[in-house]
């Protein structure tokens, strides 16, 4: 087994350093937004239930949990660019974020319209695609950084 100089376990230190930049100083803006988005979609799901029962206050309070919805899917996008350009990471969050807000504003375009036949699969799509996404960002936390 061969012994690391000390040029070497520098340039290693200096390697994992890096890795830490990349992943950036707003990487945890990042994650919080994207779970406050898949929990605001998934309280979407359980008010929908509760507004289809037809209670006043169910689809009162599926009102207002559209509106912190969107809002979740704007502040993720508002994190992905924040960890890209200043934070240094990478620009593909961006492009989720923005898939996002974009279903977001078609469903609540269908929602409003009552067209049920696209407003709900469309919800269920939102909410796996969510998740798929908050353990993309989880898992890439756990990945050790490569030297």
């Amino acid at each position: 087994m061969a012994t690391r100089t000390t040029a070497e376990t520098t340039a290693s230190m200096t390697a994992s350093a890096g890795a830490e930049r990349r992943d950036g100083r707003f990487s945890g803006f990042v994650r919080v937004s994207i779970a406050l988005q898949t929990v605001s979609i998934f309280f979407q799901a359980v008010t929908a239930g509760m507004a289809v029962s037809s209670s006043e206050v169910g689809s009162t309070v599926h009102d207002l949990g559209s509106k912190g919805m969107y809002a979740m899917s704007m502040l993720y996008l508002l994190a992905a660019i924040l960890a890209w350009r200043p934070g240094g990471g990478s620009a593909r969050p961006i492009l989720y974020a923005t898939g996002f807000l974009v279903l977001g504003t078609l469903q609540v375009v269908m929602g409003v319209n009552h067209v049920m036949e696209v407003h709900l699969p469309l919800g269920v799509l939102m909410f796996g695609l969510s998740l798929l996404d908050l353990g993309r960002v989880a898992l890439q936390r756990m990945r050790p950084a490569r030297g």
